[in-house]
Order: C-alpha cells, then structure tokens, then sequence
C-alpha cells in the first residue's frame, strides 16, 4: 500500500491523478478531509479508503506491514501563517513522529520541504546539506520547515530511504481550494477573466523594475513525476531541490496567461501588501544539479507550455487532474 498525506491538496491529489493514470489504485489517502472545498481534488480518485491526518499515526502503528511506500505531503503550507504552536505541531512535530515510525517499520519516506527554506537567497539556492545550518527562512512556515530538514540531517538512524524535496513555485490544476496560497496563475486567470488585465506586485527594490520580480516556476506535473520516478528507482537519500532550474519573471507568467486566453496583455501594478514584504523574494532559482545527477532528465514544461495546458484543459473548462 502507498500512503499519500495530504492526499485532499494540491500536490498531493494531483499525485493520485498520476498515479491512479498508470494503474496505481493501492493507495491510503490521509488528510483534513472536513473542508468542502477540497472534495472536488480527490472525488473521482481511486483509493483504497481515506484516513484523517490525526488518526493516522496511530493507524501506522497497526498497520505498517501492509505499506510500501509513505509520501508526505502534508503540512500546514500558508506563508502568513503566525501562530508557530499550529506550525510546529503540523509541519514538524508530527513529521518527526512520522519519521520515527519509518525509521522503526523499515518504510521509504518522501517529504516536502520548501524553497522558502532560502529565505531571501543571501546564500543561493544550493541544496548541499552543507549550507543548511547557515539558511535564515524569511515567514514561520519556512522556519518550520527547515526545522524539519535539519533535524533530518542530525539523525543517526534513517528509514531505508527517504528524500526531502524543496518544491519551489509550483501552480497547477487542483489548487482552486488554495485561496490566497493559490499561484498567480490561478489568481491571474481569474482576474483576467473579470477584467482583461492583471494586477502584479509593484517592486520595492531599486535593483528590481516593477514585475521584474523573478520565481523558478514549476508545474505541478512535473513535480509529480519527480515524486513518482523517486518511488520507482529508490535512488540515493537525501534532500533535494525541485524546480525548474531557470527563473522567470512575473511580466513572463503575465505575457503566457494571457497568450493561454488569448487576449492581449494589459498588467497594473500596485504594492506589495505590507504584511508579506518583509518576507517577499524577489528571485528564486533552483540549483537542480544533483537531480540531475541521481538520473532523473526528463525535461520540465516550459512556463509558457505549463500555463497552456493549465489554462486551456483546465482553469476554462472547470476542471480537475
């Protein structure tokens, strides 16, 4: 059996649609499952049964002959985010308990980090484990995370193998439930739809033009055959970055929506909301070298094919992966 948490989310359920894709249906899903927002993600999966997040562990104890394979995809992911007890409760404490337990049953664990883990990038966007001690997370949700990664790194004591992955921007279908926390794709699409123009974050940078603003935007199903050829081929352990390698600018995700909904570009520009900017980064790019190097090369969507299929086979036509 394949254990997915966060299974109801974005990443997770569209791991489910990828996996149910190529016959995979062995699958336990855990998460919150009381938000009606999020059934639409997982309605027409195939699985085995659904298990909420809290009970889940428990259910581990019971159950751990039975699984293969654990994802974890389940966190407390808004970046605004303050209350650090709800942030270390999910994001960390119960992700070393889970990690304990893979540890002790002998099962392959795969765990989502985060590229805000870079705070403001002072030192790049590296994933040698090396530079995790000197890494200063801008938001609590980045801290949280990172917590986690160097925990990680202080164990003597490891499941059979596992892999933490710093997703960087990701957007794709199934993020509708995300609100605020959904990409600016999503958000873009919306607003054009409303008013055929969008509005982009002005810059507060003398380096950065206004929508200059650089991300390492990936689609979400690209993570999800990274997370997917990891359960296949069980290459080396560790923590690893998963972007795209190349950072675009916010002008660049503007100019492909429109192109996606074939209508002329028109971008207004207003401030960044004060309770983000202290934490707002202005470029992020992911140094995928040692992805590479485990073998993975399937190449990613550019932005312009990814915001395409995104738009066109989704976001106008109301529909789910």
């Amino acid at each position: 059996m394949i254990v997915i948490t966060g299974a109801a989310g974005f990443i997770g359920s569209g791991l489910m649609a990828r996996l149910n894709e190529e016959g995979i249906f062995h699958i336990l899903a855990v998460d919150d499952f009381s938000s009606a927002a999020k059934q639409g993600n997982y309605a027409t999966k195939r699985f085995l049964n659904l298990q909420d997040r809290m009970e889940f562990l428990r259910w581990l104890d019971l159950q751990y002959e039975s699984v293969e394979f654990i994802f974890h995809l389940g966190a407390r992911t808004d970046t605004t985010e303050a209350d650090i007890n709800v942030l270390n409760r999910l994001n960390l404490k119960y992700s070393v308990e889970l990690w304990n337990r893979c540890v002790r049953y002998q099962i392959p664990l795969l765990y989502a980090s985060t590229a805000a883990t870079y705070g403001a990038g002072e030192l790049g966007y590296d994933d040698d484990v090396k530079l995790l001690p000197y890494l200063k997370p801008l938001n609590p949700y980045g801290k949280s995370k990172h917590a986690f990664d160097k925990w990680v790194i202080q164990q003597k004591e490891h499941p059979p193998r596992w892999w933490g992955l710093k997703f960087f921007n990701v957007y794709g279908p199934n993020e509708y439930h995300k609100g605020r926390m959904a990409s600016v794709v999503f958000h873009g699409f919306q607003e054009i739809r409303k008013r055929r123009r969008l509005t982009l974050f002005r810059s507060h940078r003398p380096d950065f033009a206004d929508g200059m603003q650089c991300r390492d935007f990936i689609y979400v199903k690209d993570v999800v055959d990274v997370l997917v050829w990891l359960y296949r081929t069980m290459p080396a352990s560790g923590i690893y970055n998963v972007g795209t390698g190349q950072a675009r600018t916010f002008l660049d995700l503007a100019t492909a929506t429109f192109a996606a909904m074939g209508l002329e570009p028109g971008v207004d520009f207003i401030d960044i909301p004060e309770d983000i900017r202290p934490w707002y980064q202005y470029h992020t790019e992911a140094r995928i070298d040692r992805l590479r190097n485990l073998g993975y090369n399937k190449p990613f969507h550019t932005m312009e094919e990814g915001i395409a299929d995104y738009v066109g086979e989704y976001l106008l036509k109301n529909r789910y992966w």
